[in-house]
């Protein structure tokens, strides 16, 4: 898996943004351009924002033991797969505007750098690797692009 804490990643994934405009299609999935943009911001809420309430108790459990190796693993996503709550966007967003949000977010995660989030802690899966943060970051984002051709 390509290693998004590269800035030679990071500037492919951001070069991909950049060729979405507000009218792109999906080759799947019904989301927009915008709610897309904002669907791959609530990764990074998760990291860098006290937006979302952290998962306690048997949802925690949950989460560790039956989505972590989904989400944190090289094996990419399934299209049309089913998505946690946190990650539905309801409402018409602005494009712009999440577009500038998630290339912020994706450029200070590079340069945070891998070493920053070895052992660190995820919002729901506890410690994750290196690996685990790159995998989480990296495929997400290449599903959600590809989704949308780019």
């Amino acid at each position: 898996m390509k290693n998004i804490f590269e800035k030679a990643i990071t500037d492919e994934v951001i070069e991909r943004i950049n060729q979405l405009n507000p009218s792109t299609k999906p080759n799947w999935g019904k989301m927009s351009t915008d709610s897309m943009l904002a669907h791959c911001n609530v990764t990074y809420e998760l990291d860098f924002e006290d937006k979302h309430p952290k998962p306690k108790g048997f949802k925690k459990w949950m989460l560790k033991t039956f989505v972590k190796n989904i989400v944190v693993s090289e094996k990419p996503y399934k299209r049309n797969g089913r998505t946690a709550p946190e990650f539905l966007i309801a409402s018409e967003k602005d494009f712009n505007l999440e577009k500038g949000r998630l290339i912020a977010y994706i450029n200070k995660a590079q340069e945070l750098g891998s070493d920053y989030y070895d052992q660190k802690e995820s919002h729901s899966f506890g410690k994750l690797s290196k690996t685990e943060w790159n995998n989480m970051f990296y495929k997400h984002l290449d599903h959600h692009l590809t989704q949308f051709g780019v």
